[in-house]
């Protein structure tokens, strides 16, 4: 008997005799999608995960079941079982061969044996020992799937979950941690709709429906909010902003789920034009739930003169969301919103193949420290000679155009100028200056290729930001910014970010990265071009650990009882005001110093637990793996020599995170470019001596030829030119249809001059291991 067969005539009867499926609001998840699988490259990914069976009950799941077939051992699934249970939080995992049922408590870690599978309310009172009135109400309410355009993903369903149970638990002040890129706005959405459906509100009492408040620190955050819950009616959703204040002469207060920003928020003036907060205009108990986009940039910092909206509105039960908190750096945050009810980090959506991988390419040039030298030219400002001037003072306080011209032509040369880019400046005038730098050296023929989005550019940079967007237009293909792009941004089909000012916080780091992790068809990684040694964040051990315990700190109002508390206003928008900034230094480069800047480009390798490694960590870490997947050369060479068997080795070692295109850069650093991915592998767990796929094919043509006559052996004359200039890749069966036709310019007169398809295969697939015989060129 077969899993299939098991399954049909064994488990399932046995599930169905426990109530599931036929119970009301039970079901039986049957293969149930877990993860994508982790981009490997080419278009290809890591084996997606499933669960043989989820037991979902009042829109729960409760338990997850491995079955196997039943001549395998009724555990033999177990490990698998705990995974999937750990991942999608359910309480119980089963492992069966149909005959036998094995059961373990995830929280408890109990194990033993059962008889039968428990039913539905058993579960449910298992997984819940305590009743909970809001928990039920809920529970009845499904999730909105958008007519099923949208299914929730399995973290999200686990943040949902966590949030809403903190919430029946009367917790007031709730902490989600979820990377960017991974749906905090949807997330968001789901839990304002169960609430919303539910009627919960603050008096406990369903009697009328919540308001809810939307917070973020920018306009594009609320906008998107606002129309990310387009499934709300109409009448429900409410967009407080200036103009609408200003038109209604007061803040909208009919609806249900409200939307702004915390700068509406904390402007305005009473009747004798005394400043007043707009805020204030609304009740402190007003709203029964707010969420804060971004919570560690603004609504929870101590030193933000924004967290006394929050405080004003203190009876309100409070969800700080956040992509990278850092319990160093934003103490704060923590102390106010408490632990994390659910975290899901960077380094889970990209092995769960939920985001985008992506590799760093570090660029360090002659001029990334200037020291002045007489044969420059001092354009404008006063020089210090004997300093040196370094990364963060570059375009803030020193400018040299021949440098940031030099930085600008690398990456345009590095990059595919059709692909999306985005460039991290050091202030609006440095975005201006590169924006301007780009444009002058572009392919591209049209004049917005590359635009300036600042705060700066106002409604113009706004409509920019919303092309660039917008997966249809290929224009604005490259945006500069400083700021304001850092995060937040939705742009899907990012494939290069360039660094080209100091990140100063592995927050903002994090942040600037998840700018390309969102996935898009065709996207199998991204790539971050730093001329300022960002990846350097990549070494602290907060990067996607956990933190360090939270840090007690004052509110603003015992800072402002104690006196230490003082409030300061930026001017338009800026932390400086004009006035006191010092006075710029240009330089202009003497003409010999511009004509010998030089520049050294590497890249680093990642491991699966988002961790940075040198090349020679990367080859040690696949040393180790190697033995998993071939014992000895010979057995390599013979796995290697079939396109199939080579296929399965490939995906195994893309699966431990050696893609093609990993294994192509070891191939760069070994000086084996030309070289056939055989010998990249032979090298690293065999110290064998890398050939160029050129000598190799000379090396075994006559072979080759001996095997095969005329017609064919001008077809394999062709099938080898091809693999000596593409590589490997050209040897896949996959490929077979497109060098035929690339050689007869039809199939039909290939097999004309070759034979049948069967015969044209087994010459295609049986001359590839006469080309890796061991008696090869040394």
């Amino acid at each position: 008997m077969n899993e299939a067969e098991t399954r049909a005539e064994l488990i399932d009867p046995a599930l169905k005799a426990a109530g599931w499926g036929i119970v009301a609001d039970s079901r039986i998840g049957r293969e149930v999608a877990i993860t994508l699988g982790r981009l490997v490259g080419n278009g290809k990914r890591a084996n997606p995960e499933y669960a043989d069976y989820v037991l979902m009950y009042r829109g729960e799941k409760l338990a997850t079941i491995e079955a196997k077939k039943r001549d395998l051992p009724d555990t033999e699934g177990l490990g698998q079982a705990k995974k999937y249970a750990a991942k999608l939080q359910t309480r119980f995992a089963y492992s069966t061969n149909g005959i036998g049922i094995y059961q373990v408590n995830m929280l408890t870690g109990a194990e033993a044996y059962i008889s039968q599978y428990p039913t539905p309310d058993e579960l449910w009172e298992a997984t819940f020992s305590e009743a909970n009135q809001w928990r039920d109400r809920f529970a009845a309410v499904p999730f909105e799937d958008m007519s099923g355009t949208r299914e929730a993903r399995y973290y999200q369903h686990n943040a949902v979950k966590h949030v809403l149970e903190a919430i029946a638990q009367d917790k007031n002040r709730i902490l989600l941690t979820m990377a960017t890129g991974t749906g905090k706005t949807f997330v968001a959405f789901q839990l304002a709709w169960k609430l919303f459906q539910s009627r919960w509100n603050l008096s406990h009492n369903p009697t009328h429906r919540p308001r809810i408040l939307f917070l973020a620190d920018r306009n594009i955050l609320a906008n998107q909010a606002y129309n990310d819950f387009s499934a709300f009616p109409d009448d429900a959703l409410v967009r407080i902003d200036p103009e609408t204040i200003r038109k209604k002469g007061r803040v909208p207060k009919n609806g249900s789920v409200f939307f702004t920003i915390f700068q509406t928020f904390m402007t305005g003036q009473d009747e004798e034009g005394n400043p007043t907060p707009k805020f204030s205009d609304y009740p402190p108990d007003f709203f029964d739930f707010i969420i804060i986009d971004e919570c560690h940039r603004g609504g929870a910092r101590d030193e933000s003169t924004w967290r006394g909206i929050l405080e004003y509105f203190a009876p309100a039960v409070q969800l700080g969301l956040t992509a990278t908190p850092k319990r160093d750096q934003n103490a704060d945050t923590y102390a106010y919103f408490g632990d994390p009810v659910y975290t899901y980090a960077l380094k889970d959506g990209i092995n769960d193949g939920f985001l985008t991988p992506f590799k760093v390419r570090q660029i360090e040039t002659t001029l990334d420290e200037y020291i002045y030298s007489s044969e420059d030219e001092l354009i404008e400002g006063a020089i210090d000679q004997a300093k040196i001037y370094t990364e963060s003072e570059f375009n803030r306080i020193i400018e040299i155009e021949e440098r940031e011209k030099y930085r600008v032509q690398l990456f345009m040369e590095a990059i595919a100028q059709n692909q999306k880019t985005l460039v991290f400046c050091a202030n609006q005038p440095h975005a201006l200056a590169v924006r301007n730098l780009i444009n002058q050296i572009k392919i591209s023929t049209d004049p917005n290729y590359c635009v300036r989005v600042t705060a700066d550019d106002g409604k113009i940079g706004e409509q920019h930001l919303s092309n660039f967007q917008d997966n249809e237009k290929s224009i604005p293909t490259i945006l500069t910014t400083s700021q304001k792009l850092s995060t937040g941004v939705n742009a899907r089909n990012v494939r290069n970010i360039v660094l080209m000012r100091p990140i100063n916080s592995t927050i903002e780091f994090k942040q600037i990265i998840g700018r390309g992790t969102r996935l898009f068809e065709g996207k199998d990684y991204f790539t971050i071009y730093d001329f300022v040694k960002a990846y350097e964040h990549f070494n602290d051990p907060e990067w996607d650990g956990e933190p360090q315990e939270p840090v007690i700190v004052k509110t603003s109002k015992v800072r402002e009882e104690s006196g230490e508390y003082k409030v300061t206003t930026p001017q338009n928008g800026n932390e400086t005001s004009e006035k006191y900034r010092p006075q710029k230094i240009k330089i202009k480069l003497a003409d010999g110093t511009e004509r010998n800047l030089q520049h050294k480009m590497s890249t680093s390798f990642w491991s699966p637990d988002g961790k940075p490694m040198t090349a020679t960590e990367f080859v040690e870490r696949l040393f180790g793996e190697i033995p998993e997947l071939f014992k000895n050369e010979d057995e390599l060479r013979s796995l290697w020599s079939r396109p199939d068997t080579r296929k399965s080795l490939l995906d195994g070692l893309a699966e431990k995170g050696y893609g093609n295109e990993q294994l192509t850069e070891i191939s760069r650093l070994i000086d084996a470019e030309k070289s056939d991915l055989y010998d990249v592998l032979a090298y690293i767990a065999y110290n064998t001596e890398p050939i160029s796929r050129s000598d190799r094919v000379m090396a075994h043509k006559a072979s080759i030829f001996s095997r095969y006559i005329g017609k064919q052996q001008e077809f394999l004359d062709f099938v080898l030119e091809q693999y000596i200039k593409e590589g490997i890749g050209e040897l896949d069966q996959s490929k077979l249809p497109q060098l035929l036709e690339l050689k007869y310019h039809a199939v039909r007169d290939a097999v004309t001059e070759l034979g049948n398809i069967p015969t044209i295969k087994e010459v295609f697939v049986g001359f590839q291991k006469y080309l890796y015989l061991q008696d090869r060129a040394a």
